[in-house]
């Protein structure tokens, strides 16, 4: 199998004019394993009646991309027939394969490598993320060689937290990142606003060890300086990784379809 699979004509002229969004798809999501019967991939389940993918490709023209690219890795065939054969899709996809989707998820980014020029909106496919959160990644732009991570400062009401990935900030800096943090003002919302340089950042980690984390691609950049917080405000989002988390975010939505 080839590292990529092109499903549109985009030219790399255009590539480097329009945003472009990334959605990191390769995971093989255990923990979610069960919960439907329509699908094994963790990116097809339904949540409200809607497929996760379907929720992040829209949410990514929200944030004005005009492509995206989508790294898959576990269930490849499965993930792209069912895209392909859904409708209608909000954007052009490229999709890109992940032969190392075992390995830690920065590996998926860094896969997308040629298919990314300039400023690009990175997420993640197992998150719900609202209207207002996207349109604040459209307005923004991130750092000279550096990227941006919208984060949310309402730490005690994050579902969850033992599973969040936290995070540090000093004013608009990110100063550390980890699941493992014992000290954090804030909490990563999987959406980043990124140039180049967090590619970068991880493929010189890889070349090191074997392996990269985007958290370790984050913190690269950190100690230069060039990593930004931006705040999401009263915006909603939620992490599915669990059957719990996938309860919460449905009554989450609910409650925003009621306008409660």
């Amino acid at each position: 199998m080839s590292n990529s699979h092109s499903d549109d004509l985009s030219s790399r002229q255009e590539r480097s004019v329009n945003k472009t969004g990334v959605i990191l798809a390769a995971g093989m999501g255990t923990r979610l394993a069960g919960v439907s019967d329509q699908t094994r991939c963790k990116p097809l389940i339904p949540v409200a009646g809607v497929p996760l993918i379907h929720r992040t490709i829209r949410a990514l023209k929200l944030a004005g991309c005009t492509r995206v690219v989508m790294v898959l890795g576990y269930g490849f065939h499965e993930m792209r027939s069912d895209i392909l054969g859904s409708v209608p899709h909000a954007l052009p996809i490229t999709f890109v394969y992940n032969d190392r989707y075992q390995l830690s998820n920065g590996l998926s980014l860094l896969a997308a490598k040629d298919e990314v020029e300039g400023t690009f909106v990175l997420t993640m496919a197992d998150h719900i993320l609202s209207d207002e959160m996207m349109t604040i990644a459209a307005s923004h732009t991130p750092p000279e060689m550096g990227a941006t991570l919208l984060v949310d400062y309402r730490v005690d009401t994050v579902f969850d937290l033992d599973d969040a990935t936290k995070v540090q900030t000093e004013g608009d800096n990110i100063v550390a990142i980890g699941k493992q943090l014992e000290e954090y003002n804030a909490i990563d919302t999987g959406v980043f606003v990124c140039t180049p340089a967090l590619i970068q950042k991880i493929e010189s980690r890889y070349k090191e060890k074997g392996d990269a984390s985007l958290s370790e691609g984050i913190q690269l950049l950190s100690n230069e300086g060039v990593m930004k917080a931006l705040d999401i405000g009263d915006a909603y989002w939620q992490d599915v990784d669990t059957p719990e988390m996938l309860a919460h975010a449905e009554t989450m939505l609910k409650k925003v379809a009621l306008g409660s």
